[in-house]
């Protein structure tokens, strides 16, 4: 059976140390009262409830699955999930970043988010459930009436209701403009809506008394494409006045999903039937309403992945360290052994150093961005909302795309670390790696991604956003031009920026010849963007352990080892993304459609 120990001495060093994000919040009001000792109190019991209680779920939901009664519609969760969920919210895990107006503690995203990283690598199936509520949450509180905040927030706050986003239909898939979920609209102000919906994690279950759906649909006035969408509350329990529950409303789950992966969280295709629903933002504006929870999401699935590739490394290098196979090439290094542990072959180390890598640049990055939206939301100072906006917006689909990239790869090279025994069970690494493939595909699969940042976020904008981070890497490299012993990482670091910068304006021109050329180019453009925005985090935690490898402690030793293993190892993939890209779409489209 699988262990997790949390990473609790990395994590506090991206958040004291890489990012001094105590200080950094400190700014802003809400936080003014923020200190390090309570940020890693907080870790502390989170890492021990992930660790002692939902761990030891992750292979019995697996194993187990969720079941739906047909004649209830009713789901029934795996064997200790319902009094896992219970303890999460008699203990405020689930108020823990919410405003303290909707009964709240008013903590960091920051925080936040390192909890959620804890929790997913114990049991991302389960962590789902109150993950998406946090998504529903934003959304509503970013666009929902008065009245829709006042009668659903603060239950989701307490997590006594959970929520879900309910987008995708059987034809449709991502896009959207395709549904036909109709609404219509009564006399009393709410609207009736009617459709199928499919893919809907956390649908149904039994953990909570109420599911807050949020449904998009359309108005019988609706323009066609994406246009035309509206977003609507649609609880499972229609809601009284005083805000108890009272009839069931016309949504049900008619079928669980049989997949890959993440078994333990109920994937279910949703009927609705002249189901009541109130009307969230504005007609036909469904789709930036939902985006607050999009990409919410997005970021949190890039999360999940973290969680995983975390967990699946420090699993491979217990069974490394402990499995003999084999003499080292340069002779016995366990003589007292029958042969030496596998954690001496030269390939073993580079699965482990590459899962290591991807782990810790993963955390760097989500940390990193999860300040840049605290700050975004509350700092005081105009001007540095929207430049973090910015940054968020330029990074979310890096965060969800490179990120569960690296992730399939990282458990994959774990489960190869474990050979035969990798694909058994109860050692836990093949549900890694198949719980890790969903989260490339769901929330927008990782080419959309690459389309949104080379689309959108880059050449939508002329550049300007990447332009302002660039300007953020060339002022580190800069700052350190005098600093001899950081070369190593700077020098790399400011050459790929200029070609980063080069290469998109390459593509880019490409892309106003014909706008297939960027489709061509976006993912390998995505990889390249990616990689310099490790190398940038890589490079600033280089320095910090340059500086105090001194210490008796060997935790800044093993910061720089991997930090020069992923400029040594990882970062050249660059190369080979830039040539591919380069390429352009003239391979891809000379094969005509009746050969292939």
């Amino acid at each position: 059976m699988p262990s997790y120990t949390p990473p609790l001495r990395d994590m506090q060093f991206v958040i004291h140390e890489l990012l001094g994000a105590v200080d950094e919040l400190k700014t802003i009001p809400a936080y003014a009262d923020l200190d390090a000792d309570t940020v890693n109190a907080v870790l502390e019991e989170g890492g021990k409830f992930a660790s002692k209680v939902l761990a030891p779920l992750n292979l019995v939901g697996d194993a187990e699955g969720c079941v739906l009664d047909k004649t209830t519609h009713e789901v029934k969760t795996p064997t200790g999930f319902k009094d896992a969920y219970k303890q999460y919210v008699e203990n405020g895990w689930s108020a823990l970043s919410a405003d303290p107006q909707w009964g709240g503690q008013g903590m960091p995203m920051l925080v936040n988010q390192a909890v959620y990283e804890m929790l997913n690598s114990a049991n991302q199936a389960w962590t789902m459930y109150p993950g998406l509520s946090h998504g529903a949450h934003a959304a509503l509180e970013a666009h929902g009436t008065d009245e829709q905040k006042k009668l659903y927030l603060p239950k989701l706050t307490s997590g006594e209701w959970t929520g879900t986003m309910c987008l995708t239909e059987p034809h449709c898939g991502t896009d959207l403009g395709l549904l036909r979920t109709k609404a219509v609209p009564q006399a009393d102000g709410t609207y009736k809506i009617t459709g199928a919906k499919i893919f809907i994690s956390a649908g149904e279950h039994d953990m909570a008394e109420n599911i807050v759906h949020l449904v998009l649909a359309r108005l019988p006035d609706a323009p066609e494409g994406s246009k035309g969408i509206s977003l609507f509350a649609v609880p499972k329990f229609n809601v009284n006045a005083d805000g108890s529950l009272g009839s069931r409303n016309g949504i049900h789950c008619g079928g669980l999903e049989h997949k890959m992966g993440i078994h333990g969280n109920a994937t279910c295709q949703m009927v609705l039937e002249d189901a009541v629903g109130t009307l969230v933002g504005k007609p036909h504006r469904g789709l930036p309403a939902m985006f607050v929870m999009m990409n919410g999401a997005r970021l949190g699935v890039g999360n999940q992945s973290l969680g995983l590739t975390q967990v699946a490394y420090e699993n491979a290098v217990n069974y490394a360290k402990d499995r003999v196979q084999m003499r080292a090439l340069s002779g016995p290094k366990r003589p007292d052994l029958a042969a030496d542990p596998i954690i001496v072959h030269p390939d073993v180390r580079k699965m482990l150093l590459t899962a290591r890598a991807y782990a810790e640049g993963a955390r760097a990055l989500i940390y990193f961005v999860a300040v840049e939206l605290d700050k975004a939301h509350n700092h005081p100072d105009e001007a540095v909302r929207k430049a973090s906006d910015d940054t968020v917006a330029l990074l979310t689909p890096i965060v969800k795309a490179f990120i569960t990239d690296n992730a399939y790869i990282a458990t994959t090279h774990c489960q190869q670390v474990y050979g035969g025994h990798g694909y058994i069970h109860e050692w836990g690494m093949e549900q890694f790696v198949r719980d890790a493939r969903i989260n490339m595909i769901y929330e927008g699969t990782n080419t959309v991604q690459s389309l949104d940042l080379l689309g959108r976020k880059v050449l939508g904008d002329g550049g300007a956003k990447l332009t302002a981070f660039g300007k953020t890497i060339a002022r580190f490299v800069k700052a350190n031009a005098d600093n001899e012993a950081l070369q190593e990482f700077t020098k790399p670091l400011s050459d790929l920026g200029q070609k980063v910068q080069a290469f998109t304006m390459e593509i880019g021109m490409k892309g106003m010849q014909n706008p297939d050329e960027v489709g061509a180019a976006a993912v390998d453009y995505l990889r390249v963007v990616g990689h310099l925005v490790f190398a940038y985090m890589f490079a600033q935690s280089a320095k910090i352990a340059l500086e105090k490898q001194s210490d008796s402690d060997p935790f800044y030793k093993a910061k720089l080892t991997v930090a020069r293993f992923y400029f040594a190892k990882l970062l050249p993939e660059v190369e080979t993304a830039m040539i591919t890209a380069k390429a352009g779409l003239k391979p891809l489209t000379e094969l005509d459609e009746a050969l292939f």
